[in-house]
């Protein structure tokens, strides 16, 4: 298991520095290299720069103490949004130096500029050998460059929570109430509304260096014996919640008409170790899932009494997190504190090997999995070799399309010959990456964080994804 954040340091805003003289035409000019992860090496003064034409989005940006956990907020902006530039709601859990100044951040970010890109350029090149792109990809780049100078706008309100928050879920039904597993054993359910309706009518309120901190109660609370990680809402029943913790214990929450919750005390149990994560079934009101350090998943049915209806060995080490498909409901996916990553078809567990896709390509702890909410076969990965990883479970090894491809670039992008060919795409530059989740309302975009803050991102080959220009 891989769960706090290493060395806890509160981001501070910096001004802008320009290092190194003015360029010259004349100097010479290195070749770009594709850097190979998991082959290549960093050499001494040798640095890592990001291609910015391998994203039609690239952002980051932070909100003091490092997030161990966040959510995306659903809103009224749009059920698909395609259009640069982008609007996004957040909430997340500090990971402060001392428990008194931890907080729950509600924030929006606004003006996330981007640009859809060709996947493989169409570069000209002039008899002075630079190259050059069309008047219209000029025109294009100052539009882009105009949003981009402005830059994404952040605006943060703070609700004082006392003790680190190690998971933070927003209820998919009513997005303002959210549930929070903190490092004292307490899970506590939060009205937020107030501060989302704030940040919704002005764009001048909390924007970021003036965010004041607000005390409030919880709208209710319950102390577990350990604390823990795992939570997970009800996509069907409104209200309902399970938490799981660190003494194996996984504990119901019903929803009252008097807007607070019953617990019930008699906990389930079946797992010999802590348990890690938590999924309700995306078609089963009654039916939900937990993995834990003791190498097991678990799917239980709530009518059926408090042990497991299923278990079975789904890694050799800690099962640290998994995602249940919305879109294909018979797929769990999981990842290991081996690096590990397993795609299992629930429908085939009766006869024993419900593997139906295993990676390893990762060598360190993962950290967080989650599928694609609009594409079925898609799923991205984070992990704590600071990679962020997205899959296409669909794709196959085509050696024509490879072919064209090498040929198109000139074969100065050439993939190490073990690379599964479902890897899509690697994310880097963040350090101890914890926990990623897609944008189920902007197709394409993912957001990140990690002990150096947030990174807001979307992929250029994930076009497929995009609805056509017609669509809603």
């Amino acid at each position: 298991m891989t769960r706090g954040i290493k060395h806890r340091k509160k981001a501070k805003n910096k001004g802008s520095k320009k290092e190194g003289g003015p360029s010259s035409s004349l100097a010479p000019q290195i070749p770009v290299k594709v850097w190979q992860p998991g082959v290549d090496k960093l050499e001494e003064g040798e640095e890592l720069q990001c291609d910015p034409s391998a994203y039609n989005s690239l952002h980051a940006f932070h909100i003091g103490w490092p997030c161990l956990s966040f959510d995306i907020l659903h809103d009224s902006l749009g059920l698909v949004r395609t259009e640069f530039p982008h609007t996004v709601y957040f909430m997340a859990g500090t990971q402060a130096e001392k428990p008194s100044w931890n907080s729950i951040g509600i924030f929006k970010v606004s003006n996330i500029s981007g640009k859809r890109r060709e996947l493989v350029s169409k570069v000209e090149t002039d008899d002075s050998g630079m190259d050059g792109e069309d008047s219209d990809s000029d025109d294009d780049s100052e539009d882009e460059d105009e949003d981009a100078a402005k830059g994404p706008i952040l605006q943060l309100r703070k609700v004082a929570h006392q003790g680190c928050i190690n998971r933070i879920r927003s209820m998919p039904q009513n997005p303002h109430i959210c549930a929070a597993w903190a490092d004292t054993g307490h899970v506590q359910v939060w009205d937020l509304k107030s501060h989302l309706n704030a940040l919704a009518e002005t764009e001048t309120e909390g924007v970021q260096g003036v965010a004041a901190v607000f005390n409030q109660d919880p709208l209710y609370k319950f102390k577990h014996k350990d604390e823990g990680y795992a939570i997970d809402w009800s996509l069907l029943v409104p209200g309902r919640l399970v938490s799981g913790d660190c003494d194996n214990s996984i504990y119901l929450w019903e929803p009252t008409s008097a807007g607070a919750w019953n617990v019930d005390n008699a906990p389930f149990t079946g797992h010999s170790a802590s348990v890690e994560d938590l999924q309700w079934s995306p078609t089963e009101p009654h039916v939900f899932a937990s993995c834990s350090v003791d190498g097991n998943i678990a799917i239980w049915d709530i009518r059926l009494g408090k042990s497991p209806a299923a278990s079975f060995k789904a890694h050799n080490a800690d099962v640290n997190v998994m995602s249940w498909n919305r879109l294909a409901s018979c797929m769990l996916a999981s990842g290991s504190d081996d690096g590990t990553i397993s795609i299992r078809d629930l429908r085939l567990l009766k006869e024993g090997d419900s593997v139906v896709a295993h990676f390893e390509y990762h060598k360190h702890p993962i950290t967080s999995i989650e599928w694609s909410p609009h594409e079925a076969s898609s799923l991205a990965v984070s992990s704590a070799d600071n990679q962020l990883t997205i899959w296409d479970l669909s794709l196959e090894k085509d050696e024509e399309e490879e072919a064209e491809f090498k040929a198109k670039t000139k074969e100065l992008v050439n993939a190490p010959e073990d690379l599964p060919p479902q890897l899509l795409f690697i994310h880097q530059g963040q350090k101890d990456l914890k926990e990623l989740h897609w944008h189920a309302q902007i197709p394409g975009m993912i957001v990140s964080t990690a002990a150096d803050g947030f990174n807001i991102l979307m992929p250029s080959n994930i076009q497929s994804t995009l609805p056509s220009d017609g669509a809603l």
